[in-house]
């Protein structure tokens, strides 16, 4: 049930603008210390699960893999397998719903 209101959340903050989708785009945004949390497909390769989680864990941001590339892209309309959460109060709240 959580999971599927933090994707409902995740929907809703693509709809406010508060995210960044793409590997390179969500990379540039944590580099830039703009991205609150990343959400990884946990079916993306391997090589991209470990770019970004390195990325993410060398700028100390949340990064989560709990999700398939196919659940991202029902929530937010796009075929994507890294989404950043540029928004504060949305990223505390996924987390919140997903691990709690």
């Amino acid at each position: 049930m959580n999971r599927q209101k933090a994707l409902n959340l995740l929907g809703l903050a693509m709809r406010a603008g508060k995210l960044i989708t793409g590997e390179e785009l969500t990379v540039n945004e944590i580099r830039k210390q703009k991205v609150s949390l990343v959400l990884v497909a946990s079916d993306a390769s391997e090589n991209t699960r470990k770019k970004v989680t390195d990325k993410s864990n060398f700028y100390q941001t949340t990064c989560l893999i709990e999700f398939t590339e196919s659940e991202l892209a029902h929530a937010i309309g796009k075929p994507r397998k890294v989404i950043g959460v540029m928004d504060q109060g949305f990223a505390k709240k996924m987390v919140s719903l997903i691990q709690g």
